[in-house]
């Protein structure tokens, strides 16, 4: 069994342990007034530990790992680099990237964020979820969504906080959402090639420190989160983590020094030469075949769940956790979700693709997990592009039984995420326009099924606007009717825009920020209206759709020549709890 990792107080002394398999000598350095303390740890198979009689609680520290620095053969030992504990749980502040942290015999300690010893922190009482199948899950970015909010403190904008003021709460009430969606709040440092271009990573899928919440969104740290949960609960609102455990912010062989690497780089996945595997796109990829690794991760989730109540877990590039390199759909990490009496019950939900070969695995994760379904969004705005029939769309609403033919749909339907277009941005933009990124335009996906209805963004123009208004009604509509579970990205409710940006990771401004000043109330509440009809339904949306009659216009069953027609006006979806009228012609969805 693995001794415990991190640092714990306990009997009024102080224990120190983290995984350095390779280091010759491992050094717990404490931080107090300017002065840094090392302490020698002793090795306890791949673990080095120490413990301290007395209770550190609130001190500073980190760890230095002596050894061979033979970066060609996974060997990053440099004694001058600080190393940021892979298990803290809370930083005294934000990572920040400098050449230097890359550079060998560079001391660091200057330039690293310290992790923060933490009492016992108190636990949170295991619940059921407040999250069901069918349900409404709305995808937010704390700082974005909070940081222009005129009825939130000024003080409060921008974090964790925010999200438990009443107003904020009054909005998520109105839209029925069954749970929100947090894009990554753990630590995270910029890409490297961001700063020289006046630019910062505004969505976090960078991190670090995979626990350790950023200091910038949570300053209040693991307490801060807590009593958020805690206030979502009360409003019967669920929180769903977006983590990113496919790989972290020390990038490819160029990048900074800053934990793991410095620590265990067997953590990364490798190829038989030694180069590192970058099924991520982002320079490295954790290896989830190395127990290790996968006891990070579980550790990471028993964290949130048993500390802060966490109701579930998106995953990012979900692909990567099952690979072995090559995706296997036993993979152990699902097995050892599921024993795992914290675990169990939660909400899982993968984004079922990375970027290595065999990368895309819709509808392979287990039963028991929702998957992101991203062609129920390509197949339904090409419906209303009108280059797509009938038949792709009637198999999405009734919840893609192509993909995931069980009883149960685990799709999760959505139509317009943090990445790609907004959803107004959808039907006001045939191509995407990403310049501010510095990348001449050539970032993003370049295929978004998009139309402008007559003019590429901004216009005046009442005939094009009204078309807008009115394709955005009719993909709002056939969201709200679709089987399965359904996802809404914040300010879509109200037609959002990134100008036409459809990659705005690195755009920490009022691009991406949420202008509530400038909401289209008229839009809002039409999506209230669908969430309310949907709500008053939800156990309807998580069977597959089989047992109602599609229909014509007309009122007649709908035969193999009328599925086939490119020309069919509409069709009628009808079960005993609700009916669904789709005019192609007026470009309308009616539900009753």
């Amino acid at each position: 069994m693995t001794p415990s990792l991190g640092a714990r107080v306990h009997d009024g002394k102080t224990r120190f342990a983290v995984r350095a398999p390779l280091a010759r000598e491992v050094a717990l350095c404490i931080f107090a007034g300017g002065a840094e303390q090392r302490v020698a740890m002793h090795r306890e198979g791949d673990v080095w530990a120490t413990e301290i009689a007395d209770d550190l609680a609130g001190a500073h520290y980190g760890y230095r790992a002596d050894g061979e620095w033979a970066p060609e053969r996974g060997l990053w030992f440099d004694p001058a680099k600080l190393l940021v504990d892979p298990h803290a749980v809370e930083l005294d502040r934000r990572f920040v990237y400098d050449p230097r942290l890359s550079v060998f015999g560079e001391d660091t300690a200057a330039l690293v964020p310290k992790a923060i010893v933490q009492k016992p922190l108190p636990e949170v009482p295991l619940v059921p979820p407040r999250f069901n199948q069918g349900g409404l899950i709305y995808e937010l970015n704390v700082r974005a969504f909070t940081i222009l909010h005129p009825e939130v403190p000024e003080a409060r904008r921008g974090t964790v906080a925010a999200l438990a003021h009443p107003a904020v709460i009054a909005h998520l009430r109105k839209l029925h959402v069954s749970a929100i969606e947090l894009m990554p709040i753990p630590a995270w440092i910029d890409e490297r090639h961001l700063g020289p271009l006046g630019l910062s990573n505004a969505w976090g899928y960078n991190p670090v420190a995979m626990m350790a919440l950023d200091p910038g969104l949570c300053p209040g740290g693991v307490a801060e989160l807590r009593e958020t949960v805690a206030a979502l609960h009360a409003a019967g609102i669920g929180v769903v983590l977006d983590l990113v455990l496919n790989h972290s912010g020390e990038s490819d062989v160029l990048g900074p020094v800053l934990s793991l690497r410095g620590l265990d780089d067997a953590a990364y996945a490798k190829a038989p030469d030694g180069r590192l595997i970058n099924d991520t796109g982002t320079g490295n990829t954790l290896d989830f075949a190395n127990p290790a690794v996968r006891q990070l991760a579980l550790d990471t989730l028993r964290h949130f769940v048993l500390h802060c109540g966490i109701d579930g877990f998106r995953f990012d590039l979900a692909t990567i956790l099952a690979r072995g390199p090559g995706f296997d759909r036993e993979a152990p990490i699902f097995a050892e979700i599921a024993a795992d009496p914290w675990l169990a019950d939660r909400v899982m939900i993968a984004e079922p693709w990375d970027c290595g070969p065999g990368g895309y695995q819709l509808g392979q994760f287990p039963a028991t997990w929702l998957e992101w379904n991203d062609r129920f969004r390509d197949d339904v705005r090409r419906f209303w592009r009108g280059d797509a029939g009938f038949g792709a769309l009637a198999t999405r609403l009734a919840g893609s039984a192509d993909v995931f033919g069980e009883q149960a749909s685990r799709s999760v339907n959505f139509l317009a995420a943090h990445d790609g277009f907004t959803l107004a941005d959808t039907v006001s933009y045939a191509e995407r326009h990403n310049w501010a990124n510095g990348e001449a335009n050539r970032d993003g996906h370049g295929e978004n099924f998009s139309w402008n209805n007559g003019a590429e963004g901004l216009t005046t123009d009442p005939a094009i606007l009204a078309r807008r208004d009115t394709d955005l009604r009719a993909l709002l509509a056939t969201l709200f009717a679709s089987t399965g579970t359904i996802m809404l990205t914040a300010g879509e409710e109200f037609g959002r825009s990134q100008q036409g940006n459809n990659n705005a990771y690195a755009q920490d401004n009022a691009l991406s920020w949420i202008d509530w000043s400038r909401r289209d109330t008229a839009l809002e509440d039409f999506v209230a209206g669908l969430a309310c009809w949907r709500a008053e339904r939800v156990a309807q949306f998580r069977q597959f759709a089989l047992p109602g009659d599609w229909l014509t216009l007309d009122g007649v069953a709908m035969t193999a020549a009328d599925w086939e027609n490119p020309e069919l006006p509409g069709l009628v979806y009808g079960t005993r709890a609700y009916r669904l009228t789709i005019d192609r012609r007026a470009r309308s969805v009616t539900l009753a």
